[in-house]
């Protein structure tokens, strides 16, 4: 189990980092010595999509909104996308997730994370970076948010804040909805701490998530942040479904 604090760097976090110089077999191709993931296979398996602005589904390259967002235009401003939630990315997604005794990985997809094609525009221009929540419930059985150890590898130690935003509803997994099911369950499960919004008041803040799947997520908790008067909300996620 990784025990995390909730602001700076952890115990599991710094070993992750370190980890993360040793040679090591590529975890997709095999090559050995190599990175955890090798260049090679970031060349090979991470596409440079042209991304819709809002919610980063790939569209042509003259197309700046999905159809979606132009009928249903979402809480964020902008949402930039490292991955495709496709091979090998999801299995290691999902090692990463559910294998929390390998510290190796948060730092190597922290890695693909910055390199997204906005990344470092959005964490330069956000005052706060908050990880997406999990439940008291999901934490509990997890024992780590895998968006916060994401977060943490962004070089933007001062700014993330996990204390923030607060997931106050449990919702079961939701894996298998669709993405109007996914909103009735989410509605009211964010929450801004009261003893911390003003902290939010006219603030630029950056959303920092695993997967992206029909966005709801990230639109619940952007319209929570909103309603404590963030003035702009951006999305950075590691990958996203098709």
């Amino acid at each position: 189990m990784h025990i995390t604090s909730e602001n700076g760097n952890s115990a599991p976090t710094r070993l992750s980092r370190l980890w993360s110089l040793l040679p090591s077999q590529c975890a997709v191709c095999r090559s050995w010595p190599a990175a955890r993931i090798c260049m090679a296979c970031v060349g090979r398996y991470v596409p440079l999509h042209h991304r819709c602005r809002t919610c980063a589904l790939p569209v042509a390259a003259e197309v700046v909104h999905c159809g979606e967002c132009l009928l249903h235009p979402p809480a964020l401003d902008a949402c930039c996308a490292a991955l495709d939630y496709a091979y090998p990315w999801a299995d290691l997604i999902a090692q990463f997730k559910f294998a929390p005794g390998d510290p190796g990985w948060a730092a190597d997809l922290g890695r693909l994370l910055r390199r997204a094609a906005q990344a470092a525009r959005f964490i330069h221009d956000a005052e706060l970076v908050v990880p997406v929540p999990l439940s008291r419930e999901r934490l509990a059985e997890r024992g780590f948010n895998q968006s916060l150890l994401l977060a943490r590898q962004l070089d933007a130690k001062d700014k993330v804040r996990s204390d923030l935003l607060l997931r106050v509803v449990h919702t079961p997994a939701q894996s298998q909805l669709s993405r109007a099911q996914r909103l009735r369950n989410l509605r009211a499960s964010f929450a801004v701490d009261p003893l911390r919004a003003h902290l939010l008041h006219s603030r630029r803040v950056l959303l920092v998530d695993d997967v992206m799947t029909t966005g709801a997520t990230l639109h619940t908790a952007a319209l929570a942040l909103r309603r404590a008067g963030a003035a702009e909300v951006r999305a950075l996620v590691l990958a996203r479904t098709a």
